[in-house]
Formats: structure tokens, C-alpha cells, sequence
């Protein structure tokens, strides 16, 4: 039997240290709480994410090891590269955050829900509202065919998902946010927990330890709070 501490809804408890998440499932941390914008911003600056299915309480996370980004390093493949130079395809910020979420949750292939629940939705929906979360959109004309999204604290980004309606769409997504990220000011992109997909892109593995003393450094910093859209859109092609 699995046994971690359960938090109440509404309450200002703490969250136990992450060094007391579990192996097996690799960081589970806590349950229960909710998702109010405190109680969030209160998890992610000290490295620790939710992350459950409908139907199951709220579940909190900090894995060891992190999967992160390095945002000047993000890998650009040299076919993906001249895939770009083709491209027509801009990119925008934070003008269709919720639809980015929507298409995030929306039925992939080989799985059979999403844990973007309608609570996880409006949270992040408020949190955008509070200008602490952020979507890139990629579009062909004015058509939406890929973003992704994250939630931004201090000068530290956590990138929650992303998705693609067209081939390429969501690596040019991840590649234009982070080098977005490193002209700004954000070194590091939390991609959670590592896949090969991500892996190919340049994503490593960093010890718990190091990420949160990252983590707690770059959330200190000031950051952007409010919405990205001053930033200029741009074109995919100008990524390499």
C-alpha cells in the first residue's frame, strides 16, 4: 500500500520536502489540496507539479531525476533545420492560450484520456489571467497548427505540454520558445519527465537536488508577469 501525506483543500499547509517523494512511482510527493493560484505558484517554486487523471485526487510530483531543457541549447537537427528555412509558418504569444490547452488535452493515438482535467484547464486558464502562465502558438496563415504552454515564475519556465495538428509543429513550437526563453533571460525549461522525443531535442537529465537549488536561484530573480504579447511575432524560418 502506497502511503503519502494527504493535504486539505483550501488549507496553507506546506508541501513535505521533495526528498520525501517516493521511489516507485518515481516522485510522488503528496495528494489532495487543490489548485488555487497559490497553492500552485507555492508547488512550482519549490520544483513540485501536478500531475492525475479524472477521477483520481490531485496527485503532486517531484521526480529524480528532472528533465529539463538548457534554453540556449536546444537541439536543431541539421534536416530539421532546412525544414525551417522552407517554413512559412509564424509564431505568436499568449493570443489563444486556451485553445493551445484544448488542443493539449485533446485524444492522442495510444493513450486513452489526458490529464489536463477540466479543473487542471481552468486553473491554468486563471493563471494565465494572472499573467504567470504562457502559450506559443505556431500558425500556417491563420490557421492554429501547433503551441505548447508553461508556466512562468521568476526567470525559471515550466513547460507543461504541447501539441501538433501538422508534421514539425510542435518541435518548431519548443524551439522558438526556447529561444525566446534564452533572449530573456530563462535558462531553463522543466520538461517534467524524460521521452526520447524530448531527448531528441536536446532534453537532459539534472539530479533533484541541483534542479530545485535551480529552481529556488531563477524563481528569486524577477521575471515578466503579464501577458507575452508585446513580444513580436516571428517567423519559423528565422529560428535557425
Amino acid at each position: 500500500m502506497i502511503r503519502i501525506p494527504i493535504l486539505r483543500a483550501g488549507s496553507a499547509e506546506a508541501f513535505p520536502p521533495v526528498e520525501t517523494a517516493l521511489a516507485e512511482p518515481d516522485g510522488l510527493l503528496a495528494a489532495g489540496g487543490d489548485l488555487s493560484p497559490a497553492r500552485l505558484v507555492e508547488a512550482y517554486r519549490h520544483g513540485i507539479f501536478p500531475w492525475y487523471s479524472e477521477g483520481q485526487p490531485i496527485l503532486w510530483w517531484s521526480p529524480d531525476p528532472r528533465t529539463v531543457f538548457a534554453t540556449d541549447r536546444v537541439h536543431v537537427a541539421t534536416r530539421f533545420a532546412r525544414w525551417l528555412r522552407q517554413s512559412p509558418w509564424t509564431f505568436r504569444f499568449d493570443t489563444a492560450f486556451a485553445d493551445v490547452m484544448l488542443a493539449c488535452a485533446a485524444p492522442r493515438a495510444g493513450q486513452a484520456g489526458t490529464w489536463i482535467t477540466a479543473k487542471m484547464f481552468d486553473a491554468f486558464v486563471e493563471m494565465h489571467r494572472l499573467g504567470h502562465a504562457h502559450s506559443l502558438e505556431v500558425y500556417a496563415d491563420d490557421e492554429l497548427v501547433g503551441g505548447i504552454y508553461g508556466l512562468a515564475l521568476g526567470r525559471m519556465f515550466y513547460g507543461e505540454s504541447m501539441f501538433s495538428l501538422a508534421s514539425n509543429a510542435s518541435k518548431a513550437a519548443l524551439v522558438a520558445l526556447c529561444r525566446h526563453l534564452d533572449a530573456h533571460g530563462y535558462p531553463l525549461l522543466d520538461a517534467q519527465v524524460s521521452s526520447s522525443h524530448l531527448s531528441s531535442l536536446g532534453a537532459f537529465a539534472m539530479p533533484r537536488r541541483r534542479f530545485v537549488a535551480e529552481v529556488a536561484r531563477l524563481v528569486a530573480l524577477p521575471g515578466r508577469v503579464g501577458p507575452w504579447t508585446e513580444s513580436e511575432p516571428g517567423h519559423v524560418r528565422e529560428l535557425v
